[in-house]
């Protein structure tokens, strides 16, 4: 492949402050490394954060951001062992030791060495992206690089929470708490696992249509009435198996908490700045209830992914409501920022 010396990079400098396309030099690679020609990037809620609001901090300015990649592998390191050059990939975006105790126990998530590209080091909003060669997923050819691309965080991130945390099984109920896009991608996780019975909770009647549309059998717009009530009015005043909050609030977290059976298991994704406050001691006990965190998800959940959208069994095409070239990456950040289109995942690609 021929690897030009310069490349096109996003590069954010100040808050508030458009990105700028800069021409960088194409990165060297350590032995261990690889070189992946980038041909699609998702857009997260993380990189609104770091853009227009400040409360995600980079590690360094300017930055290249961008952490949920898929392209082509370019370039590979002389240590580097069973990757080619021309194979099509996703990449994991937490870079994880593999030695602390936590990735030794299988817990790569919660590394505690980790880096997140994009954040603490070079993203992949860039033509190419250095990264290890143990963070690559091997990408299906019927999976277009876009789907590659939204499965590294917005469908890994509920699939780790449902799945990995929360043990979702077949016939339990589950409500979930946030129609985002980790929300709708949660919904098509719950069907696919079986769930008997899926409620979510939002504020917004469009993205609960969508809901519905992907399996939710319930919907709640909670600024009408109360999502407790409802989960308990229709499951004979038990509650669900299972409660996902994708939001972060204090107020639904706490719901959440509400909604879930005696012995139920509530899994809390959602980041915000609240304490978290839920129900007495003496209640929260007797009813032996579970308060997961679940952040991120492993290598592996990526690479179960690929093999569940390869073999048919989840349709991510729908999500990426928004494609833009990297040329108009800020136009792509000013649509997931202010909700213009109503987006669901907004991708940048390269061609």
């Amino acid at each position: 492949m021929n690897i030009p010396i310069t490349m096109k990079a996003a590069r954010f400098y100040e808050v508030n402050q458009p990105l700028r396309i800069d021409q960088v030099a194409v990165p060297d690679i350590k032995d261990d490394e690889v070189l992946v020609q980038i041909k699609a990037v998702g857009l997260c809620g993380s990189d609104v954060h770091i853009v227009y609001e400040g409360i995600t901090p980079t590690a360094f300015r300017p930055i290249t951001l961008g952490h949920e990649p898929a392209g082509i592998v370019a370039k590979v390191g002389a240590n580097v062992t069973g990757w080619e050059v021309g194979t099509r990939v996703s990449v994991t975006p937490g870079i994880f030791c593999g030695s602390c105790q936590n990735c030794i126990t299988g817990h790569a998530e919660i590394c505690l060495n980790r880096k997140v590209i994009g954040i603490q080091t070079e993203g992949a909003l860039a033509e190419y992206l250095v990264i290890p060669a143990k963070n690559l997923v091997r990408l299906a050819d019927n999976v277009p690089f876009t789907v590659g691309a939204i499965i590294t965080d917005a469908v890994a991130t509920p699939f780790h929470a449902l799945i990995d945390r929360a043990e979702l099984r077949s016939g339990e109920s589950i409500a979930i708490y946030g129609a985002g896009g980790l929300g709708l991608h949660a919904v098509q996780i719950a069907k696919m696992a079986g769930a008997k019975q899926i409620f979510v909770v939002d504020v917004r009647d469009d993205q609960l249509e969508r809901a519905r549309k992907l399996g939710a059998d319930i919907t709640v717009n909670s600024t009408k009435e109360s999502p407790v009530e409802v989960i308990l009015q229709h499951t004979n005043g038990l509650g669900v198996d299972v409660a996902a909050e994708l939001i972060g609030l204090r107020e639904t977290i706490g719901q959440a908490v509400e909604s879930v059976i005696s012995g139920g298991r509530v899994v809390v994704v959602g980041l915000g700045p609240d304490p978290i406050t839920i129900l007495p001691p003496t209640i929260f006990v007797r009813k032996q209830l579970s308060l997961l965190g679940s952040y991120g998800f492993t290598k592996r959940t990526i690479e179960q992914l690929v093999e569940l959208v390869s073999a048919g069994r989840l349709q991510l095409e729908e999500s990426i409501t928004h494609t833009f070239p990297i040329d108009q990456v800020n136009e792509a950040l000013d649509t997931l920022h202010e909700k213009r289109g109503n987006p669901v995942r907004v991708v940048v690609t390269f061609e």
